[in-house]
């Protein structure tokens, strides 16, 4: 709940959380209590027989997590919430088109929509519950909000977040032109590279600092929303053939140094799992010995850019032009098996940036704060182009200023 209310996806008097207790029960946040005051004492514990236990009563919305609990055996925890976008989308009574992108389709799974009721009431339960029961993972709620359920917590509020994500960048999208989605069959496609165990030399210093520093900016671009829980991979280069990646299916902001996964030469650290994008920053990096730094991400402004036909224009500031470069956007491709059409379309000097549809951006540096300065310039740069739109056309740099610029600042 915390991360919830600091990322501004619900208010001090908005939504609830709970949990199935084993025992028949459940685990629900308080009643009438501050969200982004809450502490683990403040839980209340609801029994099977509906009388309850804690400092506070439970939420007023119980009544439908109850039903969804028993309609939906499988189901573990819920989160409640009335983010902006997805209230937005709930008020226009429009479900978001998670087929915008096929790691966000896979995550979200069936969405459905629930009849308007009264908070609190046996109704909403029923109403709620019946949408669960039709298989749908996360529910909008008429004129309310949204309720999601997972096999926990953290598979309940990673689809959350991943849904509000995808409703964010869709409201943005659409001021930008028509929305594009993916085929059947873009979405259905999840390879994953496979990789030899490999037993690697002890971690010496260089590898320690190397791991704190990727962390370190891991989850500054997460905090920056530059990236969502479940989407994104960072890596650094280690030696010619040797780098380290982000783990996966892992928590953006809970990868620690340990997490991390050594890659080399086709092989990977025992018993660990990298990032889908290990192929391809394999291949950046076989291809680009100057690049020490990659990022895969899916900031909201700049994948507004990959949904729709629009171009971006990187000559808006001087530190766009010159941080940024030329952003080429590349067709829909797959970053495991396009890997090397990818990597061939990305240099360090010239294109450190490139946009690909219905996907995100990859980004290159020689070090993390290079190649992170990139990844916020980009996202700084869409959402003023994106803020522009109503009012009046974008009137980009002159070609006389941007050669002057590279004089000034590119004299080599």
């Amino acid at each position: 709940m915390a991360r919830i209310y600091r990322h501004h996806m619900t208010t001090t008097s908005g939504g609830n959380l709970s949990i199935r207790d084993p025992e028949g029960g459940m685990w629900i946040t308080p009643s009438r209590v501050d969200k982004g005051a809450l502490t683990p004492r403040d839980m209340v514990r609801v029994f099977a027989d509906e009388t309850s236990a804690g400092l506070h009563p439970p939420s007023s919305e119980y009544p439908f997590h109850r039903e969804i609990y028993r309609r939906r055996p499988d189901i573990k925890a819920i989160v409640h919430a009335h983010p902006g976008a997805l209230v937005a989308f709930s008020i226009c009574r429009i479900l978001p088109d998670t087929r915008v992108q096929s790691h966000a389709h896979a995550v979200c799974g069936k969405l459905a929509f629930a009849p308007y009721a009264c908070p609190g009431t046996q109704e909403l339960g029923d109403n709620i519950a019946a949408a669960f029961a039709t298989g749908a993972d996360c529910v909008l709620l008429e004129n309310h909000g949204v309720v999601i359920g997972g096999v926990d917590l953290q598979d309940a509020f990673q689809r959350f977040e991943t849904l509000e994500f995808v409703a964010q960048t869709l409201v943005r999208a659409h001021q930008l032109g028509e929305v594009r989605v993916l085929s059947p069959e873009a979405l259905d496609t999840h390879t994953v590279p496979e990789y030899r165990d490999a037993e690697f030399p002890s971690i010496n210093n260089h590898e320690k600092a190397l791991r704190s520093d990727l962390c370190r900016f891991l989850h500054r671009a997460y905090e920056q929303r530059l990236l969502i829980s479940t989407a994104g991979a960072f890596s650094a280069r280690l030696g010619a053939k040797e780098f380290l990646i982000t783990p996966r299916r892992r928590d953006r902001l809970e990868v620690e140094p340990a997490a991390l996964v050594r890659m080399g030469d086709g092989t990977k650290s025992a018993n660990q799992s990298p990032s889908r994008a290990a192929r391809l920053h394999e291949r950046i990096y076989a291809l680009h010995p100057d690049i020490g730094v990659i990022i895969n991400a899916q900031p909201l402004h700049a994948s507004a850019f990959c949904m729709t036909p629009a171009a971006f224009n990187s000559h808006t500031i001087p530190e766009s032009a010159l941080v940024l470069r030329n952003v080429p956007k590349l067709p829909f491709l797959r970053l495991v098996e396009d890997a090397d059409e990818i990597a061939r379309q990305i240099s360090l000097n010239k294109v450190p940036v490139v946009l690909i549809a219905n996907e995100g951006a990859v980004v290159v540096g020689r070090t993390f704060l290079e190649a992170f300065d990139r990844l916020e310039v980009l996202e700084a740069t869409a959402e003023a182009i994106i803020l522009a739109q109503p009012l009046g056309p974008l009137v980009p740099m002159p070609a006389s200023a941007i050669a002057e610029l590279h004089r000034v600042f590119d004299p080599a």
